[in-house]
């Protein structure tokens, strides 16, 4: 009898401490990581470019309103960011222990400080399930280039190469033809995207694809992994840089 209680207190205890883990500590954490990524297609001027990610912002769940979006960009200008890409989920709704927050004023708070790195964005399923036309129309009001089926050209110094932003794979169309149908044969190409699912459809002349959704499994669990893991792939895309297939994909935890 009690080998038996030993073994349901051990239980409880790994129960709580998952619980106060994905619920309070790594929400309430901030922490800058560093990826040295090469991937292949990748024109020599734009050697040493700074890539800064930031996805599933969620502003107004717990330990995510204003203020903290303001720590976010502090710390990304202060890692001297060429530019920022945002990868959707700017929104939450009805979360426990959170408080609505309108896009137009996180999109102020991305664009708060002067003569910061330019942002580019694509929105995610939270932003279509809240209204993903509002969200896109905050963003642009503010100056933020949101590429949903469609690319751009990007010029930093001398590097130039193109942005191709693949809507949303569950709410939006996630077209990656469109998205590319506008960029040289022979151009380095970053793809830019909410879910990871999307990548098996990316070609191979896109040098890296860029995306979130999966915050990076919100618990890891030695010995076990991830066991929450928004994504038909499990696992497979969950956090930072994957290979497959000679093509490269990085997912931000979010």
């Amino acid at each position: 009898m009690r080998v038996r209680q030993r073994i349901d207190l051990l239980l409880l205890v790994l129960f709580v401490s998952l619980g106060l883990w994905a619920f309070w500590l790594e929400p309430a954490s901030l922490r800058l990581q560093e990826y040295v990524v090469q991937p292949p297609l990748w024109p020599s001027e734009c050697d040493g470019l700074r890539v800064a990610v930031l996805a599933d912002l969620h502003v107004g769940s717990p330990y995510n309103g204003l203020e903290r979006l303001a720590a976010v960009m502090d710390l990304t200008r202060a890692a001297r960011a060429d530019i920022v890409l945002l990868a959707g989920d700017y929104v939450i709704q009805d979360v426990l222990g959170g408080t609505f927050v309108p896009p137009e004023a996180t999109a102020r708070q991305l664009t708060a400080a002067p003569g910061s790195a330019p942002l580019f964005a694509v929105l995610g399923n939270h932003d279509w399930w809240l209204d993903g036309n509002r969200v896109r129309s905050a963003f642009e009001f503010e100056g933020i280039a949101v590429l949903e089926d469609a690319a751009t050209e990007v010029s930093i110094g001398t590097c130039r190469f193109w942005l191709a932003g693949v809507s949303d794979f569950w709410e939006g169309r996630h077209d990656v033809d469109a998205s590319l149908r506008d960029v040289p044969a022979d151009a380095p190409v970053i793809a830019l995207t909410h879910n990871p699912d999307v990548f098996s459809r990316v070609p191979t002349r896109v040098s890296l694809t860029v995306a979130g959704q999966t915050h990076g499994g919100q618990v890891y669990i030695p010995f076990i992994g991830r066991p929450i893991v928004p994504s038909d792939y499990g696992e497979r895309y969950a956090i930072g840089h994957v290979v497959e297939d000679g093509k490269h994909l990085f997912v931000s935890s979010g």
